[in-house]
């Protein structure tokens, strides 16, 4: 007794079309997520292998014509750059900006600094950190 199967024989009529499909789907799906993967990669090195420096507002003080801001940085020993912060007014017009320079051989610093104002600042938000 033999057993009736219903698949053409692959030496006679080659391969099926969707066996090529297939296979070029893996093909390109396997390049795609390396690609993917380098890039994730390239990303993550230059955000966080590449920041020499960076900082954070731990908390700030409303005033009248200037804003009080602590500003925690934490940068490479013996790198030096600059941050930016600026303020805005309750109707979300910018009221005042500027760069505060860090500089030495620590890699945490603490500080407190004024950013004055042209008027009362409803907050403090620090828009970025640039190593020079």
């Amino acid at each position: 007794m033999s057993t009736v199967t219903t698949r053409p024989p692959g030496s006679r009529y080659g391969r099926s079309s969707d066996e090529r499909a297939d296979r070029t789907l893996k093909i390109v799906g396997a390049v795609l997520g390396v690609a993917l993967l380098a890039l994730i990669g390239w990303f993550g090195y230059h955000y966080v292998g590449q920041n020499k420096i960076s900082g954070e507002v731990i908390s700030f003080d409303t005033g009248q014509e200037s804003v009080r801001v602590h500003l925690e940085v934490r940068k490479d020993a013996g790198a030096s750059g600059y941050c930016t912060v600026r303020s805005q007014a309750e109707d979300g017009s910018e009221v005042g900006r500027a760069d505060f320079r860090f500089t030495g051989d620590g890699t945490r610093i603490d500080k407190v600094v004024t950013l004055r104002t042209k008027a009362p600042g409803t907050t403090a938000e620090l828009l970025g950190c640039h190593a020079d």
